[in-house]
């Protein structure tokens, strides 16, 4: 019996997090994904993509515009797509793949506005379902694949009824950061806050293991370098009946991003952080008696969500999706921010946050 031969794929998009990100963490997992194209609206930004990618993937097609659109898309090998282009034109784009029959892997945000989601929502159970399921829509939110998330979901269930949570975010979104001047993401509503914040609501949601059902929040634009806001503090209600805080501030001198879960039998906290020269997360549990214990989870969520997607699309499954990277899943964490910066719009009105 042979065995099954890896999904190809193609990545839609060429820009920073492609050659940085993309490419690095696929040539890491090369023996369960083919990378057969990267198309770009240009020849130059393609061709730029494509260089980095052949060190890796010596067969990668360079595609480019319309004309290249078009060939990924009646490439009937090409079973699947990472959609990683402006986040304005990220859904448009999905559709027009899912709907040609490709498993799209759709970078976050999930869309740019609650509107734009849940027309997008409406098209895609729209698309016929061909045998045995209509192609898998997923969003790339490597927060849900991180492992100290996943490993402090089940310790938090530990600490009893739960009583406060914090979520305080001190960004480095300065001039040396190489998504400082990313012209999409200077003009999503909400710029910077709605971009980098998906991904500690996503930590959030997985921590608490619940819904935020309603926010109220204030906020602010201090740093005139960035779109407003900068800044935002918002309280926020979670379905258990507890109720948080969100601190996120784009810019700061001192970065810092932090969980903190407080329950009745003790408290558990994750913070970013560096380990022998490691990137990661400083995990702390704090028990009764003052006692408590760290533990280091290095990255490796973007590498988890790959795998995961390329599982779901191989020959050998039967298309069922890892829920955590649904696109619902991705809608709820911009749903939860749109909520925060219309309140901050309605100076602090408490706004509920929609359900799809």
């Amino acid at each position: 019996m042979t065995n099954p031969s890896p999904p190809a794929i193609a990545i839609l998009g060429a820009g920073i997090f492609v050659k940085t990100q993309y490419i690095p963490r696929l040539a890491e997992i090369s023996d369960l994904v083919v990378l057969k194209a990267i198309w770009s609206r240009t020849e130059e930004s393609a061709k730029g993509a494509v260089e980095v990618a052949r060190k890796h993937f010596p067969e990668v097609k360079c595609k480019w515009g319309d004309e290249g659109l078009n060939e990924i898309i009646q490439d009937s090998s090409i079973v699947g797509v990472a959609v990683v282009v402006a986040g304005q034109n990220q859904v448009e784009m999905s559709l027009k793949m899912l709907k040609a029959g490709k498993h799209v892997l759709q970078e976050k945000p999930a869309a740019a506005s609650i509107s734009e989601i849940e027309t997008a929502i409406s098209s895609y159970r729209n698309i016929p379902a061909d045998s045995p399921s209509r192609p898998i829509w997923a969003v790339a939110e490597n927060y849900r694949f991180e492992p100290a998330f996943v490993e402090l979901k089940k310790l938090v269930a530990e600490t009893g009824d739960m009583m406060n949570v914090q979520l305080i975010i001190e960004g480095s979104m300065n001039s040396s950061n190489p998504y400082f001047s990313s012209s999409w993401r200077r003009n999503l509503g909400g710029g910077f806050i709605l971009d980098m914040g998906v991904h500690y609501i996503a930590g959030l949601r997985m921590l608490v293991g619940c819904e935020v059902t309603s926010v109220s929040a204030t906020t602010s634009h201090v740093d005139k370098t960035l779109p407003a806001p900068d800044n935002i503090t918002s309280n926020f209600q979670l379905e258990n009946g507890c109720s948080g805080v969100f601190v996120m501030v784009v810019s700061s001198r001192s970065p810092k991003i932090l969980w903190r879960v407080v329950g009745l039998k003790g408290t558990v906290q994750l913070e970013r952080g560096v380990q022998d020269g490691r990137h990661g997360y400083m995990a702390t549990i704090y028990g009764e008696g003052g006692t408590s214990r760290t533990i280091f989870y290095p990255f490796s969520g973007v590498t988890e969500e790959l795998k995961a997607f390329f599982s779901d699309i191989s020959e050998t499954s039967k298309n069922e999706q890892e829920p955590r990277l649904s696109y619902v899943e991705g809608a709820h964490d911009v749903a939860v921010l749109e909520a925060m910066l219309e309140s901050g719009a309605r100076n602090g009105a408490v706004v509920p946050v929609t359900k799809f």
